[in-house]
């Protein structure tokens, strides 16, 4: 079936029976690819799914939706760091015993 014909005979109908009329096929895709940037996908998943040649491909067009991530890296990272400092300050009471001082 034509692209066209699938727009004017089922897929326009549809997504103006569900209230969002103009909604493209693409625009579904994006969202799509959003959803799944937002539950973690990994990027050579993404670009299997979206059927793009390379993880650069992918990343180049949906770049955008990375950029949240990067805070949640840099909390996770952080987070990491300080657990382990936390672990060897514990292990080691000279450390501990200095840490009220003041620098």
């Amino acid at each position: 079936m034509r692209n066209r014909r699938f727009r004017r005979s089922y897929f326009d109908p549809a997504a103006t029976e569900v209230g969002i009329e103009g909604l493209t096929p693409h625009e579904l895709r994006h969202t799509c690819a959003s959803l799944a940037v937002s539950a973690g996908a990994n990027v050579k998943a993404l670009q299997q799914m979206l059927g793009h040649s390379s993880a650069k491909e992918t990343l180049d067009t949906y770049a955008d939706l990375f950029d949240d991530d990067l805070d949640s890296v840099a909390v996770t990272l952080n987070d990491i760091v300080a657990q382990k400092s936390v672990g060897k300050a514990w292990a080691n009471p000279k450390q501990m015993a200095g840490a009220g001082e003041a620098r």
